[in-house]
Protein backbone atom coordinates (compact mmCIF):
# COMPACT_ATOMS: atom_id res chain seq x y z
CA UNK A 1 0.00 0.00 0.00
CA UNK A 2 1.08 3.64 -0.61
CA UNK A 3 2.20 5.68 2.22
CA UNK A 4 0.49 8.23 3.51
CA UNK A 5 0.27 10.87 5.98
CA UNK A 6 -2.72 10.26 8.00
CA UNK A 7 -5.28 13.28 9.71
CA UNK A 8 -7.79 11.97 12.41
CA UNK A 9 -10.93 13.51 11.83
CA UNK A 10 -13.64 13.79 14.43
CA UNK A 11 -15.42 16.98 13.25
CA UNK A 12 -14.34 19.40 15.77
CA UNK A 13 -11.94 22.59 14.73
CA UNK A 14 -9.11 20.77 16.49
CA UNK A 15 -9.50 17.74 13.62
CA UNK A 16 -9.80 20.30 10.73
CA UNK A 17 -6.74 21.76 11.96
CA UNK A 18 -4.56 18.69 11.77
CA UNK A 19 -5.79 18.00 8.69
CA UNK A 20 -4.48 21.18 7.54
CA UNK A 21 -1.19 20.53 8.84
CA UNK A 22 -0.99 17.31 7.51
CA UNK A 23 -2.01 18.61 4.23
CA UNK A 24 0.64 20.30 3.72
CA UNK A 25 3.16 17.76 5.71
CA UNK A 26 1.88 15.17 2.39
CA UNK A 27 3.09 17.85 -0.11
CA UNK A 28 6.46 18.80 1.47
CA UNK A 29 6.51 14.14 1.63
CA UNK A 30 5.34 13.85 -1.78
CA UNK A 31 2.99 11.67 -0.19
CA UNK A 32 -1.48 11.74 -0.36
CA UNK A 33 -3.34 12.59 2.25
CA UNK A 34 -5.75 10.00 4.23
CA UNK A 35 -8.44 11.81 6.09
CA UNK A 36 -9.69 9.13 8.35
CA UNK A 37 -13.12 9.21 10.56
CA UNK A 38 -12.81 6.01 13.36
CA UNK A 39 -15.92 5.84 15.82
CA UNK A 40 -17.91 2.99 17.28
CA UNK A 41 -21.50 2.79 16.82
CA UNK A 42 -23.63 3.39 20.03
CA UNK A 43 -26.32 1.27 21.46
CA UNK A 44 -29.75 3.02 22.28
CA UNK A 45 -29.40 4.60 25.59
CA UNK A 46 -31.61 5.72 28.67
CA UNK A 47 -32.77 9.05 30.04
CA UNK A 48 -31.77 8.40 33.71
CA UNK A 49 -34.63 10.53 35.08
CA UNK A 50 -37.03 9.31 33.18
CA UNK A 51 -35.85 5.59 31.98
CA UNK A 52 -37.06 6.59 28.20
CA UNK A 53 -35.15 5.34 25.21
CA UNK A 54 -33.67 8.05 24.13
CA UNK A 55 -33.60 8.17 19.99
CA UNK A 56 -30.23 7.98 18.45
CA UNK A 57 -28.73 7.88 15.12
CA UNK A 58 -28.73 4.28 13.50
CA UNK A 59 -25.51 3.23 12.49
CA UNK A 60 -26.68 4.19 8.78
CA UNK A 61 -27.19 7.12 9.95
CA UNK A 62 -23.91 7.49 11.70
CA UNK A 63 -21.88 6.31 8.81
CA UNK A 64 -23.49 8.64 6.27
CA UNK A 65 -22.28 11.14 8.75
CA UNK A 66 -19.17 10.15 8.96
CA UNK A 67 -18.94 9.55 5.28
CA UNK A 68 -20.29 13.97 4.64
CA UNK A 69 -17.84 14.53 7.57
CA UNK A 70 -14.95 13.22 5.37
CA UNK A 71 -16.40 14.64 1.62
CA UNK A 72 -16.61 17.83 3.22
CA UNK A 73 -13.36 17.78 5.19
CA UNK A 74 -11.90 16.52 1.40
CA UNK A 75 -13.26 19.06 -0.66
CA UNK A 76 -12.61 21.99 2.30
CA UNK A 77 -8.45 20.49 2.06
CA UNK A 78 -8.22 19.83 -2.06
CA UNK A 79 -9.60 23.80 -2.26
CA UNK A 80 -6.54 24.87 -0.05
CA UNK A 81 -4.04 22.52 -1.72
CA UNK A 82 -5.29 21.88 -4.90
CA UNK A 83 -3.04 19.46 -6.53
CA UNK A 84 -2.77 17.26 -3.63
CA UNK A 85 -4.25 13.48 -3.59
CA UNK A 86 -6.20 12.99 -1.35
CA UNK A 87 -8.31 9.73 0.31
CA UNK A 88 -10.88 9.83 2.40
CA UNK A 89 -11.65 6.36 4.43
CA UNK A 90 -14.35 5.75 7.22
CA UNK A 91 -12.85 3.25 9.95
CA UNK A 92 -15.03 0.76 12.25
CA UNK A 93 -14.33 -0.25 15.69
CA UNK A 94 -13.32 2.02 18.50
CA UNK A 95 -11.32 5.03 17.28
CA UNK A 96 -7.81 4.53 19.28
CA UNK A 97 -7.27 0.56 18.02
CA UNK A 98 -8.92 1.88 14.83
CA UNK A 99 -6.46 4.96 14.17
CA UNK A 100 -3.54 2.56 15.33
CA UNK A 101 -4.30 0.54 12.45
CA UNK A 102 -4.80 3.20 10.45
CA UNK A 103 -1.17 4.41 11.38
CA UNK A 104 0.34 1.20 10.25
CA UNK A 105 -0.17 2.49 6.63
CA UNK A 106 1.23 5.99 7.28
CA UNK A 107 4.34 8.36 7.32
CA UNK A 108 2.90 9.86 10.35
CA UNK A 109 0.00 10.14 11.97
CA UNK A 110 -1.82 13.45 12.85
CA UNK A 111 -4.54 14.54 15.32
CA UNK A 112 -6.40 17.59 17.03
CA UNK A 113 -5.81 18.75 20.40
CA UNK A 114 -7.68 21.35 21.90
CA UNK A 115 -5.70 24.39 22.81
CA UNK A 116 -6.10 26.53 26.35
CA UNK A 117 -5.27 29.96 24.59
CA UNK A 118 -1.77 30.52 23.09
CA UNK A 119 0.50 29.67 25.82
CA UNK A 120 -1.64 27.54 27.86
CA UNK A 121 -1.11 24.01 25.42
CA UNK A 122 -3.29 20.94 24.76
CA UNK A 123 -5.81 19.23 26.22
CA UNK A 124 -5.48 15.50 25.62
CA UNK A 125 -7.95 13.29 25.31
CA UNK A 126 -8.14 9.84 25.76
CA UNK A 127 -7.86 8.72 22.52
CA UNK A 128 -4.90 10.79 21.67
CA UNK A 129 -3.08 9.44 25.17
CA UNK A 130 -4.19 5.86 24.07
CA UNK A 131 -2.58 6.22 20.28
CA UNK A 132 0.78 8.24 21.73
CA UNK A 133 1.12 5.66 24.10
CA UNK A 134 0.72 2.65 21.64
CA UNK A 135 1.47 4.09 18.22
CA UNK A 136 4.64 2.64 16.38
CA UNK A 137 5.02 5.29 14.29
CA UNK A 138 5.23 9.35 14.64
CA UNK A 139 2.25 10.98 16.20
CA UNK A 140 1.99 14.72 15.58
CA UNK A 141 -0.49 17.03 18.33
CA UNK A 142 -2.22 20.36 16.23
CA UNK A 143 -3.65 22.83 17.99
CA UNK A 144 -6.57 24.66 16.46
CA UNK A 145 -4.50 27.73 16.34
CA UNK A 146 -1.90 26.55 14.19
CA UNK A 147 -3.54 26.16 10.58
CA UNK A 148 -3.24 29.68 10.52
CA UNK A 149 -0.10 30.84 11.06
CA UNK A 150 2.18 27.57 10.42
CA UNK A 151 4.37 26.24 7.18
CA UNK A 152 3.47 28.29 4.22
CA UNK A 153 4.48 26.67 0.93
CA UNK A 154 5.58 28.93 -1.60
CA UNK A 155 3.96 30.30 -4.61
CA UNK A 156 3.97 28.23 -7.91
CA UNK A 157 3.91 31.31 -9.55
CA UNK A 158 7.11 32.13 -8.39
CA UNK A 159 8.99 29.15 -9.39
CA UNK A 160 9.69 27.85 -6.19
CA UNK A 161 10.41 24.27 -5.00
CA UNK A 162 8.05 22.04 -3.03
CA UNK A 163 10.29 22.92 0.10
CA UNK A 164 8.58 24.68 2.61
CA UNK A 165 9.47 28.18 3.56
CA UNK A 166 8.81 28.59 7.82
CA UNK A 167 7.81 30.75 10.41
CA UNK A 168 9.97 29.41 12.96
CA UNK A 169 12.49 26.67 13.79
CA UNK A 170 12.30 23.27 14.59
CA UNK A 171 12.72 22.13 17.99
CA UNK A 172 14.72 19.01 18.99
CA UNK A 173 14.64 17.34 22.35
CA UNK A 174 17.51 15.21 22.56
CA UNK A 175 18.32 12.93 25.45
CA UNK A 176 22.15 11.93 25.38
CA UNK A 177 21.45 9.56 27.61
CA UNK A 178 19.21 7.67 25.21
CA UNK A 179 19.36 9.07 21.69
CA UNK A 180 17.81 7.62 19.27
CA UNK A 181 18.74 8.35 15.22
CA UNK A 182 15.05 7.96 14.58
CA UNK A 183 14.11 10.96 16.50
CA UNK A 184 17.11 12.60 15.29
CA UNK A 185 16.84 12.17 11.53
CA UNK A 186 13.36 12.80 12.31
CA UNK A 187 13.44 16.17 13.62
CA UNK A 188 16.52 17.08 10.91
CA UNK A 189 14.67 16.17 7.72
CA UNK A 190 11.73 18.28 9.14
CA UNK A 191 13.83 21.19 9.08
CA UNK A 192 14.94 20.42 5.62
CA UNK A 193 12.00 19.96 3.98
CA UNK A 194 10.84 23.13 5.58
CA UNK A 195 14.37 25.20 5.06
CA UNK A 196 14.01 26.20 8.12
CA UNK A 197 16.88 26.44 11.28
CA UNK A 198 17.27 23.58 13.85
CA UNK A 199 17.71 23.95 17.43
CA UNK A 200 18.46 20.54 19.67
CA UNK A 201 17.65 21.43 23.39
CA UNK A 202 19.11 19.07 25.94
CA UNK A 203 18.55 19.62 29.59
CA UNK A 204 21.87 18.35 31.85
CA UNK A 205 21.31 18.12 35.94
CA UNK A 206 24.12 18.37 38.45
CA UNK A 207 25.89 15.01 39.82
CA UNK A 208 23.42 13.96 43.70
CA UNK A 209 27.40 13.88 44.86
CA UNK A 210 27.36 18.07 44.94
CA UNK A 211 23.66 18.84 46.22
CA UNK A 212 25.43 18.55 49.85
CA UNK A 213 27.29 21.52 49.35
CA UNK A 214 27.68 24.30 46.89
CA UNK A 215 28.91 23.79 43.56
CA UNK A 216 32.09 25.65 42.98
CA UNK A 217 31.63 28.11 40.39
CA UNK A 218 34.80 26.69 37.92
CA UNK A 219 33.41 23.43 38.43
CA UNK A 220 30.37 25.04 37.11
CA UNK A 221 31.50 26.27 34.26
CA UNK A 222 33.53 23.00 33.24
CA UNK A 223 30.31 20.72 33.53
CA UNK A 224 28.20 22.73 31.53
CA UNK A 225 31.15 23.01 28.66
CA UNK A 226 31.77 19.33 29.17
CA UNK A 227 27.15 18.96 28.33
CA UNK A 228 27.53 21.48 25.42
CA UNK A 229 30.82 19.18 23.63
CA UNK A 230 28.97 15.74 24.05
CA UNK A 231 26.17 17.66 22.43
CA UNK A 232 27.64 18.96 19.42
CA UNK A 233 30.06 16.01 19.25
CA UNK A 234 26.80 13.49 18.94
CA UNK A 235 25.33 15.74 15.85
CA UNK A 236 28.44 16.63 13.84
CA UNK A 237 27.39 13.43 12.24
CA UNK A 238 24.00 14.72 11.29
CA UNK A 239 25.48 17.82 10.52
CA UNK A 240 27.22 16.32 7.55
CA UNK A 241 24.40 14.34 6.47
CA UNK A 242 21.70 17.79 6.32
CA UNK A 243 24.34 19.65 5.28
CA UNK A 244 21.74 22.14 4.35
CA UNK A 245 20.53 22.56 7.69
CA UNK A 246 21.60 25.48 9.99
CA UNK A 247 21.63 24.13 13.51
CA UNK A 248 22.45 25.45 16.98
CA UNK A 249 22.49 23.60 20.15
CA UNK A 250 21.44 24.65 23.50
CA UNK A 251 22.77 22.54 26.68
CA UNK A 252 20.71 23.80 29.72
CA UNK A 253 20.88 23.20 33.49
CA UNK A 254 18.13 21.10 34.96
CA UNK A 255 14.91 19.48 32.58
CA UNK A 256 14.10 20.10 28.80
CA UNK A 257 11.11 20.30 29.43
CA UNK A 258 10.43 24.04 29.95
CA UNK A 259 13.33 25.01 28.24
CA UNK A 260 11.45 23.39 25.22
CA UNK A 261 8.17 24.71 26.34
CA UNK A 262 9.66 28.33 26.14
CA UNK A 263 11.18 27.39 23.13
CA UNK A 264 7.73 26.38 21.60
CA UNK A 265 6.39 29.94 21.26
CA UNK A 266 7.53 30.65 18.02
CA UNK A 267 8.69 27.17 17.01
CA UNK A 268 7.37 25.44 13.46
CA UNK A 269 7.48 21.96 15.43
CA UNK A 270 8.79 20.40 18.52
CA UNK A 271 10.18 16.96 18.36
CA UNK A 272 11.02 14.96 21.07
CA UNK A 273 11.17 10.88 21.26
CA UNK A 274 9.26 8.33 23.75
CA UNK A 275 10.98 5.42 24.27
CA UNK A 276 8.92 2.37 23.58
CA UNK A 277 7.91 0.18 26.53
CA UNK A 278 6.44 -3.29 26.79
CA UNK A 279 4.98 -2.63 30.05
CA UNK A 280 1.16 -3.50 30.63
CA UNK A 281 0.39 -0.53 32.64
CA UNK A 282 0.63 3.57 32.64
CA UNK A 283 0.91 5.98 29.67
CA UNK A 284 4.27 4.84 28.35
CA UNK A 285 4.85 8.69 27.96
CA UNK A 286 7.66 9.99 29.42
CA UNK A 287 7.79 13.28 32.05
CA UNK A 288 9.14 15.93 29.07
CA UNK A 289 6.62 14.54 26.84
CA UNK A 290 3.98 15.04 28.92
CA UNK A 291 5.19 18.61 29.94
CA UNK A 292 4.99 19.39 26.17
CA UNK A 293 1.35 17.79 25.45
CA UNK A 294 0.26 20.14 28.02
CA UNK A 295 1.92 23.58 27.56
CA UNK A 296 3.75 23.77 23.86
CA UNK A 297 2.33 26.32 21.66
CA UNK A 298 3.08 24.58 18.59
CA UNK A 299 2.53 21.34 16.74
CA UNK A 300 4.20 18.45 18.92
CA UNK A 301 5.63 15.53 17.17
CA UNK A 302 6.35 12.36 19.36
CA UNK A 303 9.02 9.66 17.77
CA UNK A 304 8.77 6.05 19.16
CA UNK A 305 12.05 5.01 19.33
CA UNK A 306 13.63 1.60 21.33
Amino acid sequence: MTRTVTAGLDGTPESLAAADWAAREALLRDLPLRLVNAGEWQLPACAPASGLSVPTATCDQQRAGARSLLEEARARVGRSHPGLRIEADALSGPPAPALLTAAEDADLLVLGSRGLGRLAGFVVGSVALSVLADCEGPVVLVRAEEHTDGDRLPDASTGGSSAAVVQGEVILGLDLQKPSDQVIEFAFDAARRRAANLRVVHGWTVPPYYYGGDLMPEVNVEMAAQAQRRLDDMLQPWQRKFPTVEMRTQATVGGAGPHLIEASRDAALVVVGRHVRRAAVGTHIGPVTQALLHHAAAPVAVVPHH
